[in-house]
């Protein structure tokens, strides 16, 4: 698929960085004239995916945080959030609503957040490997 604009980062999984990479995907979305909840919409869900990284991609050390966003040509943003860490062994069982690995204050909700904000979601993962989260989220064109 063609795309007109893109940026890609990378940083540690610090905690300090899940609002910067937030920020810095609402900056680069703002070129598609979003409305305020589309905006929030994206941040919150690009928040959910760097706080996973954060949390259960790493959960002993520091590693870097992969993301990607794209422009494409239907006005739909492409983000791509990948890390290089311990992986996801059940998929399955980790996207269901309510399910965690990160302890009692852990609502279990990320990918079901994800995928409800977005207009499509993917993850893939490998144990031992990482995880990848590609979502995209149609802007709708205004008059």
């Amino acid at each position: 698929m063609k795309f007109g604009n893109y940026m890609t980062l990378e940083f540690p999984s610090k905690s300090s960085n899940e609002a910067f990479a937030r920020t810095a995907v609402a900056c680069f979305a703002a070129q598609l004239d979003p409305t305020l909840e589309e905006l929030g919409d994206i941040r919150t869900a690009v928040s959910e995916a760097v706080t996973n990284c954060i949390v259960h991609a790493y959960p002993e050390k520091l590693g870097a945080i992969m993301l990607r966003c794209r422009i494409l040509k239907d006005n739909t943003l492409d983000i791509v959030i990948r890390d290089k860490g311990v992986g996801i062994p059940d998929l399955e069982q980790a996207r269901r609503p309510s399910f965690t690995t990160g302890g009692s204050d852990r609502s279990g909700m990320g990918f079901t957040i994800m995928e409800s904000f977005m207009t499509t979601f993917e993850v893939t993962s490998q144990p031992g490997k990482g995880t990848s989260v590609h979502m995209r989220r149609k802007i709708r064109q205004r008059k």
